[in-house]
């Protein structure tokens, strides 16, 4: 196996320009060359790197939101999948719920919620 990519100070602005393009972190360490686990140690060892992840990760959101927002009158367009997809991917921002509603004299009925930004949740 080939030795891990070295951190370098010019990566954050790669992240940065990655997350504008709405891409995750798992795609990023990809494109570096290095696992998952080593974007993490970055994080941890360098604060400008950690604070470059954070803000392409806001870039990113606001790219996934944009695609929906510009996009869901078109009838090709499939909002449950871009819903999931949210809830999946900004879980702190994005929620889905199921829920089991009725009385005890009616059958159940199972319904989904899928809430947008939550205000004030927006740690990891």
């Amino acid at each position: 196996m080939s030795r891990p990519t070295e951190y370098r100070p010019e990566m954050c602005e790669k992240v940065i320009e990655w997350g504008n393009l709405g891409k995750s972190r798992a795609w990023m360490a990809a494109q570096f060359g290095v696992s998952y686990r080593t974007l993490l140690n970055w994080e941890e060892a360098h604060p400008e790197f950690l604070h470059a992840l954070e803000r392409a990760e806001m870039l990113a959101q606001a790219h996934w939101e944009d695609l929906g927002h510009d996009n869901i009158k078109d009838r090709e367009f499939n909002s449950s999948v871009w819903s999931r997809s949210m809830a999946a991917r900004f879980p702190n921002q994005w929620r889905e719920k199921t829920a089991i509603v009725g009385d005890k004299n009616e059958a159940p009925v199972q319904m989904t919620v899928v809430t947008g930004v939550v205000r004030g949740d927006t740690d990891r």
